[in-house]
């Protein structure tokens, strides 16, 4: 048997060597993707630049400087104003006061309005209006608090003395900010009364994110109220209470016009804090080098806690969340 191949009568053609695009147009997007990114930050780094970097720089070579403010710096020092600044016994009182603050504002104020909180998240006539009676102080304006707690403070005038008086209890009333004894009480109550509406609003936001059947499972199994808080409400709270901590902590760190206007750091720097006393060198005395030293310490004091806590504590929730979100998934 016979078999008849047939071939293909038509001739050979050479294939053309054809074009890669598919190397060209990944790279095309590439970089219009890149120059899109750039167009769109460039402008952010550029304020970036001008309004922090430029000022830090600046700051940084005029603390090297014995300067009034006036004319060019060139009485240079070196490290003249740092030294000075570790050896100052008013730097060092700021950083002992300001470790006071953050320790109150931990221990009292963000527990009094974790509790304010899980409160006001039950269901109570008139919830609303407590939420909106609580969190007014924050609205209010530093200044405009400290004028009117200067004049419930006022020696003998002032409305706390004559509600003691009222009461019977005219020997608790006193100088208030013009004591040295005083004053650090005085002025915690009222930073307490002003931002611990703050706390209380960011941990009602936390603990409506919470499961409801979380609570109802811990019930049916015989949890108690305190049981249900402690393994259930605290522990998914966590993030929030973090949070609410970096704040108070940087707030009380950097914490000027309400002390300025109640007390201006008296009586003899019992209240004077580092942004108080950084006012006093820079605007009162002049002595710009040495407000420049103090501003860059107060810099890194407060770099230095905002990158610790970056690193051991946001790091951890945002890995966290992620891996919450891929388990749902």
């Amino acid at each position: 048997m016979t078999s008849t191949y047939v071939k293909d009568a038509r001739p050979a053609v050479a294939e053309e060597p054809q074009r890669d695009l598919g190397n060209r147009r990944p790279l095309a997007r590439r970089v219009t993707d890149w120059l899109t990114a750039v167009s769109f930050t460039l402008p952010a780094l550029i304020l970036f630049g001008a309004l922090v970097l430029a000022p830090i720089m600046y700051a940084v070579y005029v603390s090297l400087f014995n300067w009034g403010g006036f004319g060019s710096p060139t009485d240079y020092t070196g490290l003249d104003n740092y030294s000075r600044l570790i050896k100052d016994p008013v730097f060092l009182g700021d950083l002992w006061r300001g470790l006071l603050l953050v320790g109150f504002s931990i221990l009292v104020q963000l527990p009094f309005a974790l509790a304010m909180a899980v409160l006001l998240n039950q269901k109570l006539r008139g919830r609303a209006l407590y939420r909106m009676l609580f969190f007014a102080p924050y609205v209010l304006s530093e200044v405009i608090t400290g004028v009117l707690f200067s004049m419930i403070f006022a020696p003998d005038a002032g409305l706390a003395d004559k509600v003691l008086g009222a009461v019977g209890l005219d020997g608790l009333g006193g100088l208030w900010f013009a004591d040295q004894s005083t004053v650090m009480p005085t002025l915690f109550l009222v930073m307490t009364w002003k931002y611990f509406g703050f706390h209380m609003m960011l941990y009602l936001a936390g603990l409506q994110g919470i499961p409801a059947e979380l609570h109802e499972a811990a019930r049916i199994d015989g949890a108690n109220a305190w049981e249900r808080f402690r393994y259930i409400t605290l522990p998914l709270l966590g993030p929030t209470v973090r949070i609410s901590a970096f704040l108070s902590v940087i707030g009380a760190i950097q914490l000027f016009d309400l002390v300025w206007v109640t007390s201006q750091g008296g009586p003899d720097h019992a209240s004077e804090t580092m942004a108080i006393t950084l006012f006093q060198y820079g605007f009162k005395r002049y002595q710009i080098g040495y407000a420049s030293a103090l501003s860059i310490a107060l810099f890194l004091i407060s770099l230095v806690f905002a990158l610790a806590y970056q690193r051991f504590v946001l790091r951890r929730d945002t890995e966290g969340a992620l891996t919450n979100m891929r388990a749902t998934r």
